[in-house]
Parts: structure tokens; sequence; C-alpha cells
């Protein structure tokens, strides 16, 4: 299976009255969820199931993909890596799947299926993180596919 990790492009810093899932993308961060979507609406299949957090900064990264996606609470803020992998139903899904959250449970969950000694990964605002589940000598691995930042592409 693929396990797409997309965390949001760049937002406006919280102010101090602010709701933090009300922050909308800076322009920059426009820019940088255009330069993502246009590399990944290449890359994913048609079948992808996209689910993106409820936040206002996420829901603005994914929709410059241009394809459905469900809002999942699951994905919000305060995600923890066992809801993100249940989610993506991980390793067992029958097709890609792509979220779209936050720091820092992606990290976390690139850090635990990698096997890192660390228990977080640093991923940029707008980077995506691309792995897969394979089959070596009857053992399940997990390998990284790609990493793309909206600085490289």
């Amino acid at each position: 299976m693929d396990l797409i990790l997309w965390r949001h492009a760049e937002a406006q810093d919280l102010e101090d009255d602010g709701d933090d899932m009300k922050r909308p993308l800076t322009a920059r961060g426009e820019k940088q969820a255009v330069r993502v979507a246009n590399w990944l609406d290449r890359q994913l299949p048609e079948t992808a199931r996209i689910l993106c957090s409820p936040a206002r900064r996420c829901e603005q990264t994914v929709l410059a993909l241009g394809r459905k996606y469900k809002i999942r609470e699951e994905l919000g803020p305060h995600a923890v890596v066992a809801d993100l992998l249940a989610l993506a139903q991980w390793p067992s899904a029958r097709q890609a799947v792509v979220l779209v959250g936050h720091q820092p449970a992606l990290g976390e969950a690139i850090a635990q299926l990698l096997g890192y000694k660390q228990a977080n990964c640093q991923v940029r605002k707008g980077s995506v993180w691309w792995l897969r589940t394979r089959e070596r000598d009857g053992h399940a691995q997990t390998v990284l596919a790609a990493v793309q930042s909206p600085d490289t592409v």
C-alpha cells in the first residue's frame, strides 16, 4: 500500500484571540500548495483516497489538488499516530491513501514506520512524504518512495 503524508502549507500565525482551526494559508502557502498538488496529481492513482484535517489551512492545501476528499476529525492538530494509521488502514488498504494533516503526528508516523531511533521526524510545511509497504523474504517492510518539498517541485 502507498501512504502519502502531506503537511499543510504555510499558514498565518495564530493571533492571541484567534481560533487555530480557522488559520488560513499565507500567499506563500497557497503557492506551496499548488506546486505540491501539481506534482501529486501527476503521481497519484485516480483511486487514491484523500482524507484531510478539518483545519482551514489543511483544507485549503488539499483544495489545490482538485480531487474529492473527506474531512476527518482524527487528522486534526492533536492527532495521534495510532489514529492516523487506523484511518489509513495501514498497511492493508487496497488503494493509495493521502492524509493531509499536521506536525507532530505526521512526523511521528514517519519515524515509527521507518524505524527511526528518534520519536519524531521533521516535516516541512507543504511537504509530502510517500511511504510504501512491501513484502521482502516473508517480512513486511516500509520504504520511503519519495519526499517532495514545495521548494523542489
